[in-house]
């Protein structure tokens, strides 16, 4: 399938599964918008970088998504928005009594509240448009629940939530909007943490991944952010036209345990 002509936002892109995600979606010849908190010069480089590979418009916009104004002048600021992927996210853990309330607050407004945010920016486009496709990078933790991560667990779930509602209310138009479910990913910030696990228990870097990171994925291996990118591409497909309000889990089974 293609995507040429169709334009991406793609939020919090710079790294990880937003970058793969974006990769995938230049890859299918979609105009890719990156997008984080900074502003630098690599920012800028990758955009650039993917345009050449790609040869799609690839561009990088700064926006702060703890700022409700700033997540609505991103789909703004991008001309255009036929794919909409709210990836944006932050982690605090800390039992529920100690947990910091301004990082509470933080995690709803960059988990979930940037997505609200962003989805009402971008319906308009969309129908104006005639076409258009939502997809919110939840988690296993939309899903089930681990302790100490409350902030993040009730984000992720209430991204399924808002996944529904927007189904719903865009049923009966050519828009759909789903959830992605992942399970632990092997990321740049993951594959950094190997290292000091291998210290810690004692073990080698296979053992580390499967006895302690993987300990509740039963496949046993991360996911890859070229899966998810994948993943994305398909709910763009025609194939996919008809599902719309759910969640997929690409998480080596941990919500079917």
């Amino acid at each position: 399938m293609t995507l040429k002509g169709k334009s991406a936002v793609i939020t919090g892109s710079n790294s990880g599964i937003g970058l793969g995600v974006a990769r995938e979606l230049a890859r299918a010849g979609a105009d890719v918008v990156l997008n984080s908190f900074t502003d630098l010069p690599e920012d800028h480089a990758l955009a650039a970088a993917i345009a050449a590979e790609f040869g799609v418009r690839a561009r990088y916009i700064k926006a702060d998504m703890s700022n409700g104004n700033a997540c609505r002048a991103l789909v703004d600021a991008a001309g255009g928005c036929d794919i909409l992927v709210n990836n944006a996210g932050i982690q605090h853990v800390s039992p529920v009594e100690s947990f910091p309330a301004e990082k509470w607050d933080a995690v709803i407004a960059i988990n979930l509240s940037s997505a609200f945010h962003t989805i009402a920016a971008a319906l308009p486009q969309m129908r104006k448009r005639g076409w258009g496709r939502v997809v919110n990078i939840a988690s296993a933790h939309g899903l089930t629940a681990s302790p100490y991560k409350s902030a993040y667990v009730a984000a992720k779930h209430g991204i399924v939530g808002l996944t529904k509602t927007v189904a719903l209310e865009t049923a009966q138009e050519p828009i759909t909007c789903n959830a992605i479910c992942p399970g632990y990913v092997l990321t740049p910030l993951v594959e950094a943490q190997i290292p000091d696990q291998m210290k810690t228990h004692s073990m080698c870097r296979e053992d580390v991944i499967k006895k302690v990171m993987l300990e509740r994925q039963p496949s046993r291996e991360f996911a890859t952010v070229e899966q998810l990118g994948g993943t994305v591409v398909f709910l763009c497909s025609p194939a996919a036209e008809q599902i719309t309000g759910t969640t997929i889990s690409v998480d080596g089974g941990w919500t079917a345990l």
